[in-house]
Protein backbone atom coordinates (compact mmCIF):
# COMPACT_ATOMS: atom_id res chain seq x y z
CA UNK A 1 0.00 0.00 0.00
CA UNK A 2 1.50 3.66 -1.16
CA UNK A 3 -0.39 6.91 -0.16
CA UNK A 4 0.62 9.04 -2.56
CA UNK A 5 0.88 12.95 -2.89
CA UNK A 6 -1.47 13.56 -6.23
CA UNK A 7 0.63 16.09 -8.54
CA UNK A 8 -1.96 18.25 -9.87
CA UNK A 9 -0.29 18.33 -12.94
CA UNK A 10 -0.13 14.61 -13.55
CA UNK A 11 -2.85 13.36 -15.56
CA UNK A 12 -3.12 10.20 -14.80
CA UNK A 13 -2.88 10.23 -10.71
CA UNK A 14 -5.49 12.67 -11.15
CA UNK A 15 -7.89 10.10 -13.10
CA UNK A 16 -7.73 7.84 -10.42
CA UNK A 17 -8.42 10.60 -7.95
CA UNK A 18 -11.79 11.28 -9.72
CA UNK A 19 -12.74 8.04 -11.01
CA UNK A 20 -12.52 6.47 -7.73
CA UNK A 21 -15.83 6.99 -6.55
CA UNK A 22 -17.58 5.73 -9.75
CA UNK A 23 -16.30 2.23 -9.08
CA UNK A 24 -16.80 2.15 -5.06
CA UNK A 25 -20.46 3.24 -5.54
CA UNK A 26 -21.38 1.34 -8.49
CA UNK A 27 -23.81 -0.92 -6.99
CA UNK A 28 -25.25 1.68 -5.04
CA UNK A 29 -28.34 3.27 -7.06
CA UNK A 30 -28.63 6.36 -4.62
CA UNK A 31 -25.69 7.92 -5.34
CA UNK A 32 -25.40 10.95 -7.97
CA UNK A 33 -22.04 11.33 -9.46
CA UNK A 34 -20.48 14.72 -9.18
CA UNK A 35 -20.23 16.74 -12.62
CA UNK A 36 -16.57 15.83 -13.68
CA UNK A 37 -15.32 18.84 -15.18
CA UNK A 38 -16.01 20.39 -12.00
CA UNK A 39 -14.09 18.10 -9.98
CA UNK A 40 -10.92 18.56 -12.59
CA UNK A 41 -11.40 22.09 -11.83
CA UNK A 42 -10.14 21.70 -8.43
CA UNK A 43 -6.87 20.65 -9.37
CA UNK A 44 -6.24 23.43 -11.82
CA UNK A 45 -4.07 25.53 -9.09
CA UNK A 46 -3.75 28.50 -11.70
CA UNK A 47 -7.36 29.49 -12.49
CA UNK A 48 -9.33 27.68 -9.31
CA UNK A 49 -10.17 31.30 -7.06
CA UNK A 50 -9.79 29.12 -3.98
CA UNK A 51 -5.65 28.85 -4.73
CA UNK A 52 -5.68 32.47 -4.52
CA UNK A 53 -5.82 32.49 -0.74
CA UNK A 54 -5.03 29.06 1.15
CA UNK A 55 -3.51 25.38 -0.55
CA UNK A 56 -4.93 22.48 -0.75
CA UNK A 57 -3.42 18.64 -1.33
CA UNK A 58 -4.92 14.99 -2.37
CA UNK A 59 -3.41 12.08 -1.51
CA UNK A 60 -4.41 8.65 -3.17
CA UNK A 61 -3.99 5.55 -1.85
CA UNK A 62 -2.50 2.58 -4.46
CA UNK A 63 -2.30 -0.98 -4.37
CA UNK A 64 -0.09 -1.64 -7.34
CA UNK A 65 -2.22 0.14 -9.91
CA UNK A 66 -5.44 -0.11 -8.15
CA UNK A 67 -6.38 2.99 -5.98
CA UNK A 68 -8.40 2.07 -2.91
CA UNK A 69 -8.79 5.69 -1.27
CA UNK A 70 -8.69 9.24 -1.37
CA UNK A 71 -8.88 12.22 0.40
CA UNK A 72 -8.32 15.78 0.04
CA UNK A 73 -6.52 18.62 2.79
CA UNK A 74 -7.20 21.77 2.92
CA UNK A 75 -5.82 25.22 4.82
CA UNK A 76 -8.57 27.79 3.66
CA UNK A 77 -6.78 31.06 5.29
CA UNK A 78 -9.96 32.87 5.04
CA UNK A 79 -11.71 30.78 7.37
CA UNK A 80 -9.26 30.42 10.00
CA UNK A 81 -9.10 34.83 9.94
CA UNK A 82 -12.38 35.14 9.85
CA UNK A 83 -13.23 32.58 12.77
CA UNK A 84 -9.68 32.88 14.57
CA UNK A 85 -9.27 29.35 14.32
CA UNK A 86 -6.11 26.93 13.25
CA UNK A 87 -8.26 24.64 11.45
CA UNK A 88 -7.76 21.98 8.73
CA UNK A 89 -10.61 20.62 6.38
CA UNK A 90 -10.98 17.02 5.15
CA UNK A 91 -12.55 16.55 1.92
CA UNK A 92 -13.46 14.00 -0.89
CA UNK A 93 -12.46 11.38 1.22
CA UNK A 94 -13.71 7.86 -0.21
CA UNK A 95 -12.27 4.46 0.70
CA UNK A 96 -13.19 0.96 0.01
CA UNK A 97 -14.15 -0.75 3.86
CA UNK A 98 -10.49 -0.93 4.71
CA UNK A 99 -9.64 0.15 8.16
CA UNK A 100 -5.71 0.00 7.31
CA UNK A 101 -6.16 2.30 4.55
CA UNK A 102 -8.13 4.98 5.34
CA UNK A 103 -5.74 4.83 8.45
CA UNK A 104 -3.17 5.55 6.02
CA UNK A 105 -4.88 8.39 4.37
CA UNK A 106 -5.68 10.47 7.85
CA UNK A 107 -2.16 10.03 8.93
CA UNK A 108 -1.36 11.68 6.03
CA UNK A 109 -3.84 14.26 6.40
CA UNK A 110 -2.68 15.11 9.68
CA UNK A 111 0.97 15.39 9.31
CA UNK A 112 0.38 17.76 6.55
CA UNK A 113 -1.99 19.99 8.56
CA UNK A 114 0.65 19.91 11.71
CA UNK A 115 3.27 21.23 9.17
CA UNK A 116 0.95 23.90 8.37
CA UNK A 117 0.50 24.95 12.05
CA UNK A 118 -3.19 23.90 12.19
CA UNK A 119 -4.00 22.03 15.28
CA UNK A 120 -7.78 20.94 14.37
CA UNK A 121 -9.26 18.87 11.23
CA UNK A 122 -13.31 18.78 10.64
CA UNK A 123 -15.17 17.71 8.05
CA UNK A 124 -16.03 16.63 5.31
CA UNK A 125 -15.93 20.40 4.61
CA UNK A 126 -14.84 21.79 0.87
CA UNK A 127 -13.60 24.55 -1.18
CA UNK A 128 -16.68 27.17 -1.59
CA UNK A 129 -20.19 27.56 -0.04
CA UNK A 130 -21.50 25.38 -3.13
CA UNK A 131 -19.63 22.26 -1.78
CA UNK A 132 -22.43 20.19 0.25
CA UNK A 133 -20.80 18.97 3.65
CA UNK A 134 -20.71 16.49 6.21
CA UNK A 135 -21.17 12.85 6.32
CA UNK A 136 -24.24 11.24 5.77
CA UNK A 137 -25.32 9.47 8.83
CA UNK A 138 -29.08 8.85 8.25
CA UNK A 139 -31.10 8.03 5.57
CA UNK A 140 -28.93 6.16 3.34
CA UNK A 141 -31.62 5.01 1.61
CA UNK A 142 -32.59 8.61 -0.51
CA UNK A 143 -31.14 9.96 -3.06
CA UNK A 144 -29.07 13.14 -2.02
CA UNK A 145 -30.24 16.12 -3.54
CA UNK A 146 -27.84 18.14 -6.45
CA UNK A 147 -24.42 18.42 -5.06
CA UNK A 148 -25.23 17.51 -1.29
CA UNK A 149 -23.43 14.03 0.12
CA UNK A 150 -23.74 10.23 0.27
CA UNK A 151 -21.70 7.72 1.37
CA UNK A 152 -21.50 4.18 2.60
CA UNK A 153 -22.43 3.69 5.86
CA UNK A 154 -18.98 2.14 6.92
CA UNK A 155 -17.57 5.60 6.86
CA UNK A 156 -18.52 6.53 9.99
CA UNK A 157 -16.59 3.60 11.46
CA UNK A 158 -13.68 4.62 9.69
CA UNK A 159 -13.81 7.98 11.10
CA UNK A 160 -14.32 6.89 14.87
CA UNK A 161 -11.21 4.36 13.92
CA UNK A 162 -9.40 7.44 12.88
CA UNK A 163 -9.97 9.41 16.37
CA UNK A 164 -13.03 11.44 15.14
CA UNK A 165 -15.59 12.71 17.21
CA UNK A 166 -19.22 14.44 16.43
CA UNK A 167 -18.93 17.88 15.80
CA UNK A 168 -22.25 19.18 14.44
CA UNK A 169 -25.23 18.10 12.38
CA UNK A 170 -27.61 19.03 9.86
CA UNK A 171 -30.77 17.70 8.89
CA UNK A 172 -32.34 17.87 5.44
CA UNK A 173 -36.14 16.89 4.60
CA UNK A 174 -38.59 16.43 2.48
CA UNK A 175 -41.40 17.92 1.22
CA UNK A 176 -44.53 16.36 -0.73
CA UNK A 177 -45.82 19.38 -2.56
CA UNK A 178 -49.30 18.15 -2.18
CA UNK A 179 -49.44 19.19 1.62
CA UNK A 180 -51.44 22.50 2.01
CA UNK A 181 -49.40 25.80 3.55
CA UNK A 182 -50.73 27.88 6.39
CA UNK A 183 -52.02 31.51 4.41
CA UNK A 184 -51.29 33.02 7.60
CA UNK A 185 -47.65 32.70 6.31
CA UNK A 186 -47.87 34.72 2.68
CA UNK A 187 -50.04 37.44 5.24
CA UNK A 188 -47.60 37.77 7.83
CA UNK A 189 -45.14 38.11 4.90
CA UNK A 190 -47.28 41.06 3.11
CA UNK A 191 -47.32 42.23 6.09
CA UNK A 192 -43.66 42.57 7.13
CA UNK A 193 -42.87 43.88 3.92
CA UNK A 194 -45.15 46.68 4.30
CA UNK A 195 -43.69 47.54 7.93
CA UNK A 196 -40.52 47.28 6.97
CA UNK A 197 -39.63 48.34 3.70
CA UNK A 198 -38.86 45.04 1.97
CA UNK A 199 -39.49 43.92 -1.79
CA UNK A 200 -38.79 40.32 -3.52
CA UNK A 201 -37.34 40.94 -6.74
CA UNK A 202 -38.04 38.40 -8.99
CA UNK A 203 -36.26 37.47 -12.42
CA UNK A 204 -37.30 36.62 -15.79
CA UNK A 205 -34.56 35.17 -17.73
CA UNK A 206 -30.35 34.43 -17.26
CA UNK A 207 -30.05 38.06 -18.47
CA UNK A 208 -32.01 39.61 -14.98
CA UNK A 209 -29.76 37.36 -12.53
CA UNK A 210 -26.69 37.90 -14.38
CA UNK A 211 -26.85 41.57 -13.94
CA UNK A 212 -27.49 41.05 -9.17
CA UNK A 213 -24.05 38.20 -9.38
CA UNK A 214 -21.63 40.44 -8.38
CA UNK A 215 -23.89 42.23 -5.67
CA UNK A 216 -24.07 38.52 -4.24
CA UNK A 217 -20.65 38.21 -3.06
CA UNK A 218 -21.51 41.20 -0.29
CA UNK A 219 -25.05 39.90 0.31
CA UNK A 220 -23.36 36.71 1.25
CA UNK A 221 -20.40 38.23 3.28
CA UNK A 222 -23.04 40.16 5.11
CA UNK A 223 -25.33 37.21 6.06
CA UNK A 224 -22.30 35.53 7.90
CA UNK A 225 -22.06 38.41 10.69
CA UNK A 226 -23.54 36.80 13.70
CA UNK A 227 -22.73 32.89 12.94
CA UNK A 228 -19.87 30.87 13.14
CA UNK A 229 -18.35 28.15 10.79
CA UNK A 230 -18.47 30.84 8.00
CA UNK A 231 -15.98 31.46 4.99
CA UNK A 232 -16.08 34.83 3.47
CA UNK A 233 -15.67 35.49 -0.72
CA UNK A 234 -13.65 36.91 -2.63
CA UNK A 235 -14.55 38.82 -5.93
CA UNK A 236 -13.35 35.66 -7.82
CA UNK A 237 -14.77 33.16 -6.04
CA UNK A 238 -18.18 35.03 -6.41
CA UNK A 239 -17.82 35.16 -9.92
CA UNK A 240 -17.14 31.52 -10.00
CA UNK A 241 -19.82 30.59 -7.36
CA UNK A 242 -22.18 32.58 -9.96
CA UNK A 243 -21.37 30.78 -13.03
CA UNK A 244 -22.15 27.55 -11.41
CA UNK A 245 -25.54 28.74 -10.34
CA UNK A 246 -25.97 30.25 -13.91
CA UNK A 247 -25.35 26.53 -15.37
CA UNK A 248 -28.65 24.77 -13.70
CA UNK A 249 -30.58 27.79 -12.50
CA UNK A 250 -34.39 28.82 -12.93
CA UNK A 251 -34.12 32.31 -12.55
CA UNK A 252 -37.58 32.45 -11.56
CA UNK A 253 -36.91 30.16 -8.78
CA UNK A 254 -34.02 32.47 -6.99
CA UNK A 255 -34.95 35.60 -4.99
CA UNK A 256 -33.40 38.36 -3.80
CA UNK A 257 -35.16 40.52 -0.61
CA UNK A 258 -34.42 43.68 -0.57
CA UNK A 259 -35.06 47.23 1.47
CA UNK A 260 -36.35 50.32 -0.14
CA UNK A 261 -34.78 53.31 1.17
CA UNK A 262 -37.73 55.35 2.82
CA UNK A 263 -36.16 58.69 1.91
CA UNK A 264 -34.96 57.65 -1.36
CA UNK A 265 -37.15 55.11 -3.20
CA UNK A 266 -34.88 54.21 -6.02
CA UNK A 267 -32.20 53.31 -3.15
CA UNK A 268 -32.25 49.51 -2.90
CA UNK A 269 -30.08 47.47 -0.55
CA UNK A 270 -29.82 43.66 -0.99
CA UNK A 271 -30.45 42.34 2.63
CA UNK A 272 -31.69 38.45 2.10
CA UNK A 273 -31.69 36.01 -0.87
CA UNK A 274 -33.52 32.68 -1.03
CA UNK A 275 -31.71 30.08 -3.58
CA UNK A 276 -33.91 26.95 -5.58
CA UNK A 277 -32.98 24.61 -8.10
CA UNK A 278 -34.70 22.14 -9.65
CA UNK A 279 -32.90 18.83 -9.35
CA UNK A 280 -30.88 17.12 -12.12
CA UNK A 281 -29.66 14.59 -10.38
CA UNK A 282 -30.98 11.99 -12.28
CA UNK A 283 -29.81 13.21 -15.72
CA UNK A 284 -26.26 12.96 -14.11
CA UNK A 285 -26.80 9.19 -12.62
CA UNK A 286 -27.29 8.67 -16.52
CA UNK A 287 -24.29 10.39 -17.77
CA UNK A 288 -22.19 8.97 -15.08
CA UNK A 289 -21.66 13.36 -14.43
CA UNK A 290 -20.02 13.74 -18.08
CA UNK A 291 -21.61 16.92 -20.00
CA UNK A 292 -20.14 16.38 -23.07
CA UNK A 293 -20.31 15.93 -26.03
CA UNK A 294 -23.64 15.52 -25.36
CA UNK A 295 -24.68 15.71 -21.97
CA UNK A 296 -25.72 19.52 -21.76
CA UNK A 297 -29.07 18.29 -23.88
CA UNK A 298 -30.10 15.80 -20.98
CA UNK A 299 -29.08 18.27 -18.21
CA UNK A 300 -31.48 20.69 -20.41
CA UNK A 301 -34.31 18.33 -20.28
CA UNK A 302 -33.93 17.37 -16.96
CA UNK A 303 -34.57 21.10 -15.93
CA UNK A 304 -37.63 21.07 -17.84
CA UNK A 305 -39.13 17.95 -16.68
CA UNK A 306 -37.66 16.72 -13.30
CA UNK A 307 -40.61 17.03 -10.59
CA UNK A 308 -37.78 17.71 -7.76
CA UNK A 309 -36.93 21.16 -6.52
CA UNK A 310 -33.81 21.54 -4.14
CA UNK A 311 -34.02 24.59 -1.69
CA UNK A 312 -30.08 24.88 -0.31
CA UNK A 313 -29.64 28.25 0.16
CA UNK A 314 -31.52 30.89 2.27
CA UNK A 315 -30.32 33.92 4.69
CA UNK A 316 -30.87 37.29 5.96
CA UNK A 317 -28.42 40.36 6.90
CA UNK A 318 -28.55 39.60 10.97
CA UNK A 319 -30.13 43.11 11.30
CA UNK A 320 -33.06 41.84 9.30
CA UNK A 321 -33.84 38.57 11.35
CA UNK A 322 -36.94 37.50 13.44
CA UNK A 323 -39.93 40.19 13.85
CA UNK A 324 -41.11 38.40 10.29
CA UNK A 325 -37.98 37.83 8.13
CA UNK A 326 -38.74 33.92 9.01
CA UNK A 327 -42.29 34.05 7.75
CA UNK A 328 -41.06 36.20 5.01
CA UNK A 329 -38.82 33.29 3.73
CA UNK A 330 -41.10 30.41 4.33
CA UNK A 331 -43.13 31.78 2.00
CA UNK A 332 -41.24 32.91 -0.83
CA UNK A 333 -39.75 29.01 -0.31
CA UNK A 334 -43.57 27.88 -0.65
CA UNK A 335 -44.02 30.11 -3.83
CA UNK A 336 -40.90 28.71 -5.51
CA UNK A 337 -42.01 25.32 -4.46
CA UNK A 338 -45.87 25.48 -6.06
CA UNK A 339 -46.44 28.49 -8.38
CA UNK A 340 -44.72 26.72 -11.47
CA UNK A 341 -46.57 23.61 -11.28
CA UNK A 342 -43.73 21.33 -12.45
CA UNK A 343 -42.33 19.78 -9.09
CA UNK A 344 -43.75 17.33 -6.93
CA UNK A 345 -41.59 16.23 -4.47
CA UNK A 346 -39.00 19.41 -2.64
CA UNK A 347 -36.00 18.62 -0.34
CA UNK A 348 -34.59 21.52 1.59
CA UNK A 349 -31.27 20.40 2.20
CA UNK A 350 -28.60 21.00 5.65
CA UNK A 351 -30.93 22.60 8.40
CA UNK A 352 -28.40 22.73 11.09
CA UNK A 353 -29.45 21.17 14.08
CA UNK A 354 -28.72 24.55 16.95
CA UNK A 355 -31.37 26.39 14.68
CA UNK A 356 -34.30 24.29 16.34
CA UNK A 357 -36.68 27.03 16.16
CA UNK A 358 -36.85 26.39 12.55
CA UNK A 359 -36.70 23.22 12.03
CA UNK A 360 -40.09 23.09 14.28
CA UNK A 361 -41.62 25.87 12.11
CA UNK A 362 -40.38 23.54 8.94
CA UNK A 363 -41.90 20.19 10.74
CA UNK A 364 -45.48 22.30 11.68
CA UNK A 365 -45.37 22.85 7.78
CA UNK A 366 -45.25 19.04 6.89
CA UNK A 367 -41.96 18.86 6.29
CA UNK A 368 -40.03 15.62 7.47
CA UNK A 369 -36.44 15.37 8.47
CA UNK A 370 -35.43 12.35 6.60
CA UNK A 371 -31.80 13.00 6.09
CA UNK A 372 -28.55 13.74 8.79
CA UNK A 373 -25.09 14.97 7.47
CA UNK A 374 -22.47 15.02 10.32
CA UNK A 375 -19.49 17.22 10.89
CA UNK A 376 -16.19 15.36 12.41
CA UNK A 377 -13.37 16.84 13.94
CA UNK A 378 -10.50 16.08 15.53
CA UNK A 379 -7.91 17.57 17.51
CA UNK A 380 -4.17 17.79 16.17
CA UNK A 381 -2.13 18.39 19.32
Amino acid sequence: MDIIRVDPENKKLVDLFIELPFRIYKNIPEWVPPLVMEERSRFDVRNYPFYTHSQAVFFLALEGKKATGRLAVINNHHFNDHNHESTAFFYLFECENQPSTAALLFNAAFDWAKSQGLNKIVGPKGFTPLDGFGLLTRGFEYRPALGIPYNPSYYIDLLNGNGFELGSESVSGYLDTAMKFPSRIHELSERIQKRRGLTIAHFRNRKDLIAIIPKLKDLYNGALQGTTDGTPLTDSEARSIGSQILWFADPKLIKIVYHNDPLNCEQKKMVGFLLAYPDISGALQRRRGRIFPFGWVMILRELKRTDWININGAGLLEEYRGLGGTALLFSEMQKSIFESGQFRHAEIVQIGVENEKMQREMENFGIIFNKTHSIFERNLI
